[in-house]
């Protein structure tokens, strides 16, 4: 399953979570400012802990690779 998508008629393109219509840029814009996860969970509902804690690991993951291959 995909954890997030980016479909032109949905947000015209701009990569949203599965199944929902929240981009998922917003989860680490709250982060940034200091929010706790609970709190974008609050205010997005529809965004499940799972996909949010899943969608974290994943770009956490996909970090520590870039730099594992940047410095080859």
């Amino acid at each position: 399953m995909s954890l997030v998508v980016s479909d032109p008629h949905v947000l015209w393109g701009t990569p949203v979570f599965q199944g929902t219509r929240v981009p998922a840029e917003t989860l680490f814009l709250y982060l940034e400012e200091g929010e706790s996860i609970d709190t974008f969970l609050h205010d997005f509902p529809n965004v499940s802990r799972e996909l949010a804690l899943r969608s974290l690991r994943s770009a956490g993951g996909a970090l520590i690779d870039a730099e594992l291959h940047a410095d080859r």
